[in-house]
Parts: C-alpha cells; sequence; structure tokens
C-alpha cells in the first residue's frame, strides 16, 4: 500500500470553491478509481483555512499514474491553481505500518 498525506492551506476567499472541488476529488477518486482506498479530508479545527487529506492507495502506481491520469484529477488542478495558498501545499508519502482500530500490522505486497 501506498499513502499520501497531504497539507495546503486555502485562500480564504476561495474556501467554498475549495471544498466544493476537493468533495468532488475524493469522491470521484473513490468511486472510479480501483486502487484508491481511501482518502479524508480533515478540516483544521484552529486554523479553518487548512487543510490535511489522508489518501491510501493499492500502491506507489495507483497514485502517481491512475489517480493523476483520472479525468476528475485534472478538475482537480485547476481548483488547487485557483484557491491553494501558493507555497502552502505539501505531499507526505509513504507506506502504512498500522492500520485500523485494532493496530493491526500492514501486509507488506
Amino acid at each position: 500500500m501506498y499513502m499520501v498525506f497531504v497539507t495546503l492551506d486555502v485562500q480564504e476567499d476561495r474556501l467554498d470553491e475549495f471544498i466544493e472541488g476537493i468533495t468532488l476529488n475524493a469522491r470521484a477518486s473513490l468511486a472510479d478509481e480501483p486502487g484508491c482506498l481511501h482518502f479524508d479530508v480533515h478540516r483544521s479545527a484552529t486554523e479553518p483555512a487548512r487543510f490535511h487529506f489522508y489518501e491510501l492507495y493499492r500502491d506507489r502506481e495507483a497514485f502517481e499514474i491512475e489517480h493523476r491520469a483520472a479525468p476528475h484529477y485534472a478538475e482537480w488542478r485547476k481548483v488547487v491553481d485557483a484557491c491553494v495558498v501558493a507555497g502552502s501545499h505539501v505531499n507526505t508519502y509513504g507506506e502504512p505500518m498500522l492500520l485500523g482500530a485494532d493496530a493491526e500490522i500492514a501486509e507488506k505486497p
């Protein structure tokens, strides 16, 4: 499995547009991409223009190739360009080690 954790800040006057865009992107990722296993969107309680995404994919290829080639991803990139504060977008990549409420050890591919 392959994990992507995203942190970004949104221009305050573009929050509604951003929320609509990320909602469409997350839903389409889960519905249309067999390799997208999980897509959570979180909004900071203390900084309402800061968002975090937790995305889980079957493998790196499912993210880097399949996800980024999806038609909805091109639309999402337009939202990012219009709404996200320049320089605030940070992606962290990794492999899950513990999953779920039972903290089960993730199986290696």
